[in-house]
Order: C-alpha cells, then structure tokens, then sequence
C-alpha cells in the first residue's frame, strides 16, 4: 500500500517569509499542512484534549468551522509561533494575564505531547536552549572556544573584567535585542563598552548583561545544522563599518556572503550541540579569527536562514522540508549522529 501523505503542523504568524518557502516545498511532494498562529487561541480557534477511563487520548483543533484531527499530525514545527491572546472582551489586566499563561500552558503541553516529530525540539527544549548561559556552557564542554565573558548584574565584576580586557569589550543583551514600547521599538545591538558605560556601572544593578572580551575577526560563519546536515555560510561583516560589532546591523549593498568549508572537528561540535540541546534544528553564529580560530558565539533555536539562502545558494529550506516530511514514517529512526554533508 502507498504510503499516506505526511501531515505537517506549522506554528507561526501572518506573513513568515521563510515557512511560506518550506511550505511550498511540502505542497510540492504531496504532504497535507496545517499552519496555526497560536495568538488565535482562544479567541479565534479552540482546542480540546479528551482521554477515557481506559487511557485513549484524542485531541483536535477547531478553526472556521474545521475540525483538524491532531492524532494524525507527523510533525509539528514550531517556526515562529506567537502566544495565545485573550478574547478582547477579557479586559482586566490581571485577568487577562491569568487567562493568557493558562492558555500558553494547555497550549504547550498540548504541543509537546503530540506523537510526531518536533522541529527544531518540543517548546520546552527551545526555551532551555535559548538560554545563554547554558548553551555558553555546554559548548565549552563540547571543546568549542568561547570568547572571555561574563554574565553579571554586579557593577564592580564588570570593572575588574573592563581592566582585565583593557577596555575592549562588547556588551549585548541575554535575549531580546530590542525593546518595545508603544509603536516604538528600539534595537539593541552587540556594542563595543565605552568610558560612559564605565561611569554608568551602577546601572548595571537593575540589569544583567553579557559582556565579552573583543574577539577580532576574518569573517563571521552563519552554521545552519537541520537533522545532522551542517550548512556553512561567511559573512564578510568586516568590510562594512555597519557591521564590524554585529552583522545584523545589516548592509547588503556592502556585506559579501560566501559558503565556507568547515573543519570536520567543528561541523561534528555544531551537530552535537544541536542533539545535546534536544534540537533537530539550530541556527549558530561562530566567528572565524585572522589566525584560523573558530569561536562560539551563540546558537539561535528559530534563527533565520533565507537570506543564507538566497546570497549563497545553501538549500536549507529544501533540508527542512526533506527532515519535516521523513516524520511520515513515525518509526523512522533516526539518523546518525555525527554524520554531515
């Protein structure tokens, strides 16, 4: 008998450039896709979750008058999905609050309980691996260089780490690389300390803050690992005044993209830190130095990888597709460790 058609669930919001690209891909070979913005929950959609005395669970989506089956469901994707928004009419804000982190609960647990392939991990394992601390840690252990760095909120341990590193370092934020207040929002970049970030440490109290020693560059590497399969990319960041601190200050008119062979040693550490941080998909900044040093920066659980794709001709969205419809075989097991291409 021929195989059934892979149901692929997509989690993510309104205009998603890069899920469009995989979608099509998956439309292309056959495969049924539901995509589902979370943020519509519980407003705009329901969920239900039923188990009888004997153990059976069935569990189901509700939307326009569609009922989608989730049993049926071989992979979930959580790309960019947004959290679940309380009706309008809920207008207190603590109620609202209270309706929300409920919402997210059930919602998560119900994501992470599906029977079928989460990419890049269920929602517990990507909020774990966003965190810089541990993920600076394990690719310390993983025989990955780390630039010198401190994570503090203590004012005087920032001093004596500006005077160990003579004054150049980058400070940059643990999570979010931008603030929103209104219809404003403002970036916050890796940026060199000056002598004002040494007079203002007292500030350092209300905030932590990820500080580094300067690492000087040849070129910035952009590693995509989907499943154990490592696509490598340079970004010529250095050429570009814009972005010599961080390439996402981003200047296409300057900035040259190239693929980049990597070291077998540190392809096999990309893919690793992906499996250990319970991954099967991990977007990772490393910094390539004059000498010939491949240092770690960070890795992005849901980072960004089409414009990689369109500058250098890497075929990740085709890697994504092809690890997402492999779930239709939910005994497919999985592939080796180690091995890249």
């Amino acid at each position: 008998m021929p195989q059934p058609a892979a149901h692929i669930l997509v989690l993510t919001q309104p205009g998603d450039a890069h899920a469009d690209t995989v979608m099509g891909l998956l439309h292309a070979e056959g495969a049924r896709v539901t995509v589902f913005d979370p943020a519509e929950f519980p407003s705009a959609a329901a969920l239900s979750v039923r188990y009888s005395s004997d153990g059976r669970r069935s569990r189901w989506l509700v939307r326009d008058g569609e009922r989608v089956d989730l049993e049926s469901v071989d992979a979930v994707w959580f790309r960019r999905p947004q959290d679940p928004l309380a009706h309008p009419t809920v207008t207190d804000p603590a109620v609202r609050e209270y309706v929300e982190q409920e919402c997210e609960s059930f919602a998560s647990g119900l994501w992470d309980d599906l029977d079928g392939l989460a990419v890049p991990g269920t929602r517990s394992a990507i909020r774990l691996a966003g965190r810089k601390p541990g993920q600076l840690g394990l690719a310390g252990r993983l025989g990955f260089e780390l630039p010198p760095t401190i994570i503090t909120t203590d004012p005087d341990e920032f001093l004596d780490f500006w005077d160990e590193n003579e004054g150049r370092v980058i400070t940059k934020p643990l999570q979010r690389p931008w603030l929103v207040r209104g219809d404003e929002s403002h970036a916050r970049m890796a940026e060199l300390a000056t002598t004002v970030d040494v007079a203002s440490a007292e500030a350092m109290r209300l905030c932590p803050l990820i500080v580094q020693g300067y690492v000087p560059k040849r070129v910035e590497l952009r590693v995509t690992v989907v499943g154990t399969t490592v696509f490598a990319a340079e970004i010529h960041s250095q050429e570009s005044n814009h972005t010599r601190l961080d390439w996402r200050c981003y200047d296409p008119s300057a900035t040259r993209y190239a693929v980049h062979d990597l070291p077998a040693d540190v392809a096999r550490r990309c893919v690793l830190l992906v499996a250990e941080l319970g991954l099967r998909y991990g977007a990772i900044d490393l910094i390539l130095t004059p000498d010939g040093r491949y240092v770690f920066l960070e890795i992005n659980p849901s980072g960004q990888w089409l414009w990689i794709e369109d500058a250098t001709g890497l075929p990740i969205s085709a890697e994504l597709a092809s690890l997402l419809l492999s779930s239709a075989d939910r005994h497919l097991p999985q592939r080796t460790l180690g091995a890249t291409s």
